[in-house]
């Protein structure tokens, strides 16, 4: 009479779900507590500023305020401004959660190797679907700021506070910071 061995391993695909949901979370907790940095970190206020780098001292500070429209390099008029929605970031704990809970519900359809199945799969869609719902409940709005300058290029900046300045005010870009002019 033939006997029917087991595998070892069981349920391989599990295994390899749960040492991949470890490692993200693990992932996801480095990040957090700051021994992992954010790949696109910043520091300042605002996003960023796309614009080219002046650390020079104007010489424009020292001209009377009628004169300023003819000297000031770093003056111009804002063009529009724009409210943009951003998606937070997710930090891994959405991820673990939505896996874990699809896997168990995924566990629970079919028997043998539709059961297996069904809880990977599971676990990939409770995953995405955790992360998507982590990454919607810290989304902000920032704000674009399109600013034509005086030698007529463009700068865009992104700032998280609402903007003091409207379309057709004319404005001086100090340090990254909008001053308005107006």
């Amino acid at each position: 009479m033939e006997t029917y061995s087991r595998p070892k391993l069981l349920y391989p695909s599990m295994v390899i779900a749960a040492v991949a949901v470890t490692l993200f979370s693990l992932l996801g907790i480095a990040t957090l507590t700051g021994a992992l940095p954010f790949a696109h970190s910043q520091t300042g206020t605002g996003y960023g500023i796309d614009e080219q780098a002046s650390n020079q001292q104007d010489a424009s500070d020292k001209v009377p305020a009628g004169h300023l429209a003819a000297t000031c390099s770093n003056c111009g008029v804002v063009e529009s401004v724009r409210a943009v929605e951003v998606k937070g970031q997710g930090s891994g704990i959405g991820a673990v959660a939505g896996g874990l809970t699809g896997a168990l519900l995924g566990n629970g359809i079919g028997q043998g190797n539709g059961r297996t199945a069904a809880t990977v799969l599971g676990a990939a869609g409770g995953a995405y679907a955790g992360n998507e719902i982590e990454k919607n409940t810290k989304k902000h709005t920032s704000y674009q700021i399109r600013v034509r300058m005086q030698d007529g290029s463009i700068r865009t900046l992104h700032q998280h506070q609402a903007p003091g300045v409207g379309s057709g005010d004319r404005v001086k870009i100090e340090n990254g910071a909008l001053v308005d002019l107006s």
